[in-house]
């Protein structure tokens, strides 16, 4: 029997295997108008191959700064980012990347911008086609693949910019806030497509939210950061099996503990975020 992909740890015993991703006592400085910001301290985690993790944290924890590393955007930092044993050193196509604006290009059509992510790959034009249409299909923007970015709404365009992503098969995906400009209810459907789509795919994916509620809907095992400098408060499991339900009350007492963590005592019965 296939194991859920959800339920694959993600601390990963050295002695047994190499973790997928491997983030080792990082620190990271800024310096802003000549004095010096402690952006991240001495942050570790392990993540298993298949593994979701969800990052959350109030505005300022370092969350998006620490998804920049793993990228490979940005190398001037302590400590070390290990992807399958080896130092990140620069962005590859091993990892594709969503953010909280699709940014698709205006001038192409959604085909087109999902192909975009296929210019450097050196596949033959007919097996990019193919790919693009595959992705496509996987997002369910099948019958919109001639569309022009402003002709979607904003949750098929977020659709289209995950099918970017994707399309080069990457090992690893990150999420910086990938739902966070829609309307709840287009997000909310629209995790249960990320949901999908992840399993479908069997990323090791990273997920930067604000928001709990889709932390504990997504995620395997949830990074609390706290800011000032962003460390790692708490990392908590997430026993919810594959098919979970936002008001099942196993659902909202592990949201309502999170959200504990995050300093929130009381937690809204709809969608809770992490105050910015």
């Amino acid at each position: 029997m296939n194991q859920d992909v959800r339920s694959l740890p993600i601390q990963v015993d050295a002695v047994t295997a190499v973790p997928a991703l491997d983030i080792d006592r990082v620190s990271k400085n800024f310096h802003v108008a000549g004095r010096r910001v402690e952006a991240l301290c001495d942050v570790s985690l392990s993540v298993q191959a298949g593994a979701f993790v969800a990052i959350v944290g109030a505005s300022g924890c370092g969350k998006s700064t620490l998804l920049r590393l793993i990228l490979g955007l940005d190398t001037d930092y302590e400590g070390e980012i290990r992807l399958d044993g080896k130092r990140v050193r620069k962005p590859g196509l091993d990892r594709g990347i969503v953010f909280q604006e699709h940014r698709l290009l205006p001038w192409l059509t959604a085909e087109g911008n999902v192909a975009v992510a296929l210019r450097r790959s050196g596949l033959p034009a007919a097996e990019q086609r193919r790919l693009v249409a595959e992705q496509l299909e996987l997002v369910g923007l099948r019958d919109f693949a001639r569309a022009w970015p402003a002709q979607l709404s904003g949750g098929m365009a977020q659709r289209v910019a995950i099918a970017r992503a994707l399309v080069n098969r990457p090992r690893f995906l990150l999420l910086d806030e990938p739902l966070g400009a829609l309307d709840a209810l287009t997000r909310l459907r629209l995790q249960d497509e990320l949901a999908r789509i992840v399993r479908h795919e069997r990323s090791t994916a990273v997920l930067v939210t604000h928001d709990v509620d889709e932390a504990v809907f997504l995620a395997d095992r949830i990074v609390v950061l706290q800011p000032h400098p962003g460390r790692v408060a708490r990392v908590v499991d997430v026993n919810l099996g594959l098919h979970r339900n936002r008001s099942a009350p196993d659902f909202l007492r592990l949201r309502d503990d999170v959200l504990e963590t995050l300093g929130v005592r009381h937690a809204a019965p709809a969608t809770a975020a992490v105050p910015s």
